[in-house]
Order: C-alpha cells, then structure tokens, then sequence
C-alpha cells in the first residue's frame, strides 16, 4: 500500500483540493489550511486505514503530510 497516495487522497477529498498540489513536504495548516478538527480528522483515518494507534504526543507533532506518511511507514515497521 503506498501510504503518501492513500493520504493524499483522503486530504485532497477532505479539504477539497486538487491532489497534485499535495506533497509530502505541505504544512497541513500553512498549505494546506487544514484546521485542528481537519488534522484530528486525518489522524482518526490514519489509524482505521492502516491499522494503527496514534498516540497524542505524536498526533501533537504532525506538521507536514510527510510527518504522517513518516509516522504511519514507522508504525508498520
């Protein structure tokens, strides 16, 4: 499973934006202008999707889509 297309596509549905602007280094809240509900949103997904449990210190630290797609690859070993 690629995990940078997966997320990708779930932000672009989400935020409502073209998935080819999407990259792993975007700010989720400067490029993206993703909210705390947008993030808590992705994050929730990210765990169902993938099967995972993001703990919130983690969650706290997610800035770009390249800190998510970097935690889930982590996450998944």
């Amino acid at each position: 499973m690629d995990i940078f297309a997966t997320v990708q596509t779930f932000l672009a549905e989400q935020l409502d934006i073209a998935a080819d602007t999407i990259t792993p280094a975007s700010s989720l809240k400067d490029d993206l202008k993703a909210d705390s509900l947008d993030i808590a949103q992705m994050v929730m997904y990210a765990e169902e999707t993938f099967n995972i449990e993001v703990d919130d210190d983690a969650a706290g630290n997610i800035a770009t889509v390249g800190d998510i797609v970097n935690y889930v690859a982590a996450k998944l070993g």
